[in-house]
Protein backbone atom coordinates (compact mmCIF):
# COMPACT_ATOMS: atom_id res chain seq x y z
CA UNK A 1 0.00 0.00 0.00
CA UNK A 2 2.81 2.41 0.90
CA UNK A 3 4.50 1.71 -2.45
CA UNK A 4 1.26 2.42 -4.28
CA UNK A 5 0.84 5.75 -2.51
CA UNK A 6 4.39 6.76 -3.40
CA UNK A 7 3.72 5.96 -7.05
CA UNK A 8 0.55 8.02 -7.02
CA UNK A 9 2.30 10.98 -5.39
CA UNK A 10 4.98 10.80 -8.07
CA UNK A 11 2.63 11.11 -10.98
CA UNK A 12 2.94 14.56 -12.50
CA UNK A 13 -0.63 14.51 -13.73
CA UNK A 14 -1.89 14.54 -10.17
CA UNK A 15 0.50 17.22 -8.95
CA UNK A 16 1.68 17.41 -5.36
CA UNK A 17 0.25 14.80 -2.97
CA UNK A 18 -1.21 17.37 -0.60
CA UNK A 19 -4.60 17.34 1.13
CA UNK A 20 -5.24 20.86 -0.13
CA UNK A 21 -4.96 19.82 -3.77
CA UNK A 22 -8.27 19.14 -5.58
CA UNK A 23 -7.85 15.42 -6.30
CA UNK A 24 -11.41 14.48 -7.08
CA UNK A 25 -12.56 10.88 -6.56
CA UNK A 26 -15.46 9.14 -8.26
CA UNK A 27 -16.91 9.10 -11.75
CA UNK A 28 -17.32 12.42 -13.54
CA UNK A 29 -20.74 12.67 -15.19
CA UNK A 30 -22.31 15.13 -17.59
CA UNK A 31 -23.91 18.17 -15.99
CA UNK A 32 -26.35 18.77 -18.85
CA UNK A 33 -29.69 17.13 -19.52
CA UNK A 34 -29.54 18.44 -23.07
CA UNK A 35 -26.70 20.06 -24.99
CA UNK A 36 -29.09 22.49 -26.66
CA UNK A 37 -30.29 25.70 -25.04
CA UNK A 38 -34.08 25.80 -25.31
CA UNK A 39 -35.40 29.34 -25.64
CA UNK A 40 -39.01 29.75 -24.48
CA UNK A 41 -39.56 33.15 -26.12
CA UNK A 42 -41.44 34.36 -23.03
CA UNK A 43 -41.72 37.96 -21.92
CA UNK A 44 -40.53 39.15 -18.53
CA UNK A 45 -43.37 40.80 -16.61
CA UNK A 46 -41.73 41.21 -13.20
CA UNK A 47 -39.02 43.63 -14.31
CA UNK A 48 -36.63 44.52 -11.46
CA UNK A 49 -35.87 48.18 -10.79
CA UNK A 50 -32.15 47.62 -10.34
CA UNK A 51 -29.44 44.99 -10.62
CA UNK A 52 -27.92 43.23 -7.64
CA UNK A 53 -24.51 44.54 -6.68
CA UNK A 54 -21.95 42.42 -4.86
CA UNK A 55 -19.10 44.32 -3.22
CA UNK A 56 -15.91 42.27 -3.23
CA UNK A 57 -13.53 45.19 -2.74
CA UNK A 58 -12.58 44.17 0.81
CA UNK A 59 -11.62 40.60 -0.17
CA UNK A 60 -7.93 40.30 0.69
CA UNK A 61 -7.19 37.04 -1.13
CA UNK A 62 -5.39 36.78 -4.46
CA UNK A 63 -5.09 34.13 -7.13
CA UNK A 64 -2.23 33.46 -9.53
CA UNK A 65 -2.15 31.92 -13.00
CA UNK A 66 -1.22 28.51 -11.56
CA UNK A 67 -4.55 28.21 -9.67
CA UNK A 68 -3.01 28.99 -6.29
CA UNK A 69 -5.02 31.15 -3.88
CA UNK A 70 -3.04 33.26 -1.44
CA UNK A 71 -3.64 35.05 1.84
CA UNK A 72 -0.70 37.42 1.54
CA UNK A 73 2.30 35.06 1.51
CA UNK A 74 0.28 32.16 2.94
CA UNK A 75 -1.03 29.59 0.48
CA UNK A 76 -4.62 28.56 1.26
CA UNK A 77 -5.35 26.49 -1.86
CA UNK A 78 -3.27 24.76 -4.52
CA UNK A 79 -4.95 23.80 -7.77
CA UNK A 80 -3.43 22.25 -10.87
CA UNK A 81 -1.51 24.59 -13.18
CA UNK A 82 -2.30 24.39 -16.88
CA UNK A 83 -0.54 25.71 -19.96
CA UNK A 84 -3.81 25.92 -21.88
CA UNK A 85 -5.54 28.96 -20.42
CA UNK A 86 -6.48 32.53 -21.19
CA UNK A 87 -4.87 35.53 -19.59
CA UNK A 88 -6.81 37.64 -17.15
CA UNK A 89 -6.80 39.15 -13.69
CA UNK A 90 -9.04 36.76 -11.77
CA UNK A 91 -9.82 37.50 -8.11
CA UNK A 92 -11.32 35.13 -5.55
CA UNK A 93 -14.72 36.06 -4.10
CA UNK A 94 -15.22 36.48 -0.36
CA UNK A 95 -18.62 35.54 1.05
CA UNK A 96 -18.74 35.54 4.83
CA UNK A 97 -15.95 33.35 6.16
CA UNK A 98 -15.58 31.42 2.91
CA UNK A 99 -13.79 32.07 -0.36
CA UNK A 100 -14.86 31.04 -3.87
CA UNK A 101 -12.33 30.68 -6.66
CA UNK A 102 -12.82 29.82 -10.33
CA UNK A 103 -9.98 27.80 -11.82
CA UNK A 104 -8.42 27.63 -15.28
CA UNK A 105 -9.15 23.89 -15.13
CA UNK A 106 -12.89 24.62 -15.15
CA UNK A 107 -13.84 24.07 -11.50
CA UNK A 108 -15.46 26.30 -8.90
CA UNK A 109 -13.99 25.69 -5.45
CA UNK A 110 -15.24 26.79 -2.04
CA UNK A 111 -12.47 27.20 0.53
CA UNK A 112 -12.40 27.72 4.28
CA UNK A 113 -9.30 29.94 4.58
CA UNK A 114 -9.01 29.57 8.37
CA UNK A 115 -7.96 25.91 8.06
CA UNK A 116 -7.20 25.73 4.30
CA UNK A 117 -9.83 23.05 3.80
CA UNK A 118 -11.79 22.54 0.59
CA UNK A 119 -15.52 22.63 1.36
CA UNK A 120 -16.53 21.42 -2.11
CA UNK A 121 -15.57 21.53 -5.78
CA UNK A 122 -18.01 21.79 -8.70
CA UNK A 123 -17.22 21.17 -12.38
CA UNK A 124 -18.27 24.11 -14.54
CA UNK A 125 -17.76 22.80 -18.04
CA UNK A 126 -19.35 20.56 -20.64
CA UNK A 127 -17.62 17.16 -20.57
CA UNK A 128 -17.07 17.08 -24.34
CA UNK A 129 -14.96 20.23 -24.02
CA UNK A 130 -12.25 18.12 -22.40
CA UNK A 131 -11.70 16.04 -25.54
CA UNK A 132 -9.24 17.15 -28.18
CA UNK A 133 -6.70 18.64 -25.78
CA UNK A 134 -7.07 22.30 -26.73
CA UNK A 135 -10.31 23.44 -25.13
CA UNK A 136 -10.45 26.47 -22.86
CA UNK A 137 -12.48 25.84 -19.71
CA UNK A 138 -11.29 28.80 -17.62
CA UNK A 139 -13.62 30.61 -15.25
CA UNK A 140 -12.78 34.26 -15.88
CA UNK A 141 -16.07 36.11 -15.26
CA UNK A 142 -16.68 37.19 -11.64
CA UNK A 143 -18.53 34.64 -9.50
CA UNK A 144 -21.74 35.96 -7.91
CA UNK A 145 -23.05 34.63 -4.56
CA UNK A 146 -26.76 35.45 -4.36
CA UNK A 147 -29.04 34.11 -1.64
CA UNK A 148 -28.44 30.40 -1.04
CA UNK A 149 -26.71 29.91 -4.38
CA UNK A 150 -23.62 30.82 -6.33
CA UNK A 151 -23.89 31.71 -10.01
CA UNK A 152 -20.89 31.02 -12.18
CA UNK A 153 -20.04 30.79 -15.86
CA UNK A 154 -16.98 29.45 -17.63
CA UNK A 155 -15.43 29.20 -21.06
CA UNK A 156 -16.22 25.47 -21.02
CA UNK A 157 -19.75 26.21 -22.28
CA UNK A 158 -21.43 26.23 -18.88
CA UNK A 159 -23.43 28.71 -16.84
CA UNK A 160 -24.56 27.14 -13.57
CA UNK A 161 -26.52 27.65 -10.37
CA UNK A 162 -24.68 25.95 -7.51
CA UNK A 163 -25.86 25.41 -3.94
CA UNK A 164 -23.55 27.42 -1.70
CA UNK A 165 -23.95 24.81 1.05
CA UNK A 166 -23.45 21.52 -0.81
CA UNK A 167 -21.83 22.49 -4.12
CA UNK A 168 -24.57 20.61 -5.98
CA UNK A 169 -25.51 22.14 -9.32
CA UNK A 170 -29.28 22.71 -9.46
CA UNK A 171 -29.07 23.54 -13.16
CA UNK A 172 -26.50 24.26 -15.85
CA UNK A 173 -26.98 25.71 -19.31
CA UNK A 174 -24.78 25.15 -22.32
CA UNK A 175 -23.67 28.79 -22.47
CA UNK A 176 -20.02 29.82 -22.47
CA UNK A 177 -19.28 32.94 -20.43
CA UNK A 178 -16.24 35.19 -20.73
CA UNK A 179 -17.45 38.56 -19.41
CA UNK A 180 -19.28 39.63 -16.22
CA UNK A 181 -23.01 38.89 -16.10
CA UNK A 182 -25.83 40.70 -14.32
CA UNK A 183 -28.33 39.40 -11.77
CA UNK A 184 -31.48 41.45 -11.26
CA UNK A 185 -34.43 40.21 -9.21
CA UNK A 186 -35.37 36.73 -10.42
CA UNK A 187 -33.19 36.81 -13.55
CA UNK A 188 -29.64 36.57 -14.80
CA UNK A 189 -28.66 38.43 -17.95
CA UNK A 190 -25.71 36.66 -19.50
CA UNK A 191 -23.61 37.51 -22.55
CA UNK A 192 -22.54 34.22 -24.11
CA UNK A 193 -19.46 33.43 -26.12
CA UNK A 194 -21.86 32.58 -28.97
CA UNK A 195 -22.74 36.31 -29.33
CA UNK A 196 -26.16 36.18 -27.69
CA UNK A 197 -27.55 37.90 -24.62
CA UNK A 198 -29.64 35.48 -22.56
CA UNK A 199 -32.38 36.21 -20.02
CA UNK A 200 -32.45 33.31 -17.57
CA UNK A 201 -34.98 32.67 -14.80
CA UNK A 202 -32.94 31.92 -11.67
CA UNK A 203 -35.28 29.42 -10.02
CA UNK A 204 -35.71 27.13 -13.00
CA UNK A 205 -32.87 27.91 -15.38
CA UNK A 206 -35.44 28.60 -18.10
CA UNK A 207 -34.23 30.87 -20.90
CA UNK A 208 -37.00 33.40 -21.42
CA UNK A 209 -35.40 35.04 -24.44
CA UNK A 210 -32.12 35.58 -26.23
CA UNK A 211 -31.00 38.25 -28.65
CA UNK A 212 -28.00 38.61 -30.92
CA UNK A 213 -25.30 41.05 -29.84
CA UNK A 214 -22.55 42.78 -31.79
CA UNK A 215 -19.89 42.72 -29.08
CA UNK A 216 -19.08 40.52 -26.08
CA UNK A 217 -18.96 43.05 -23.26
CA UNK A 218 -20.51 43.13 -19.80
CA UNK A 219 -24.20 44.12 -19.90
CA UNK A 220 -25.31 47.26 -18.06
CA UNK A 221 -28.74 46.99 -16.45
CA UNK A 222 -31.40 49.58 -15.74
CA UNK A 223 -35.19 49.40 -15.53
CA UNK A 224 -35.30 51.12 -18.95
CA UNK A 225 -33.34 48.36 -20.65
CA UNK A 226 -30.05 46.53 -20.91
CA UNK A 227 -27.11 48.08 -22.72
CA UNK A 228 -24.55 45.81 -24.38
CA UNK A 229 -21.94 47.90 -26.14
CA UNK A 230 -23.98 50.25 -28.33
CA UNK A 231 -27.11 48.11 -28.30
CA UNK A 232 -30.11 48.96 -26.12
CA UNK A 233 -32.27 45.93 -25.41
CA UNK A 234 -35.80 45.76 -24.02
CA UNK A 235 -35.91 43.75 -20.79
CA UNK A 236 -39.40 42.39 -21.29
CA UNK A 237 -39.05 40.99 -24.81
CA UNK A 238 -35.34 40.95 -25.58
CA UNK A 239 -35.93 43.03 -28.69
CA UNK A 240 -33.35 45.65 -29.61
CA UNK A 241 -34.57 49.21 -29.10
CA UNK A 242 -33.67 51.29 -32.14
Amino acid sequence: MRKLLLIICGLGILGACDKHDPILPGVRTSIFDDAKVRVLNKTISDIPDAAYTFDNSSCKYTQDSSNVVWDGSRKIFSGFPTNNSVSGNVQPICDGRYVYAGLTTGELVKINPSNRQIVWIADIYRSTNLTGGSSMVDIVAPIVPYGKYVYVGGLGDAFCRVSSTSGIKTWCLNIGVGVPFVIAGNYAFVVGTDDYLYAIRLESGDVYWRTAIDKQVAPIYSSDGIVVGRQHIDISSGNEIK
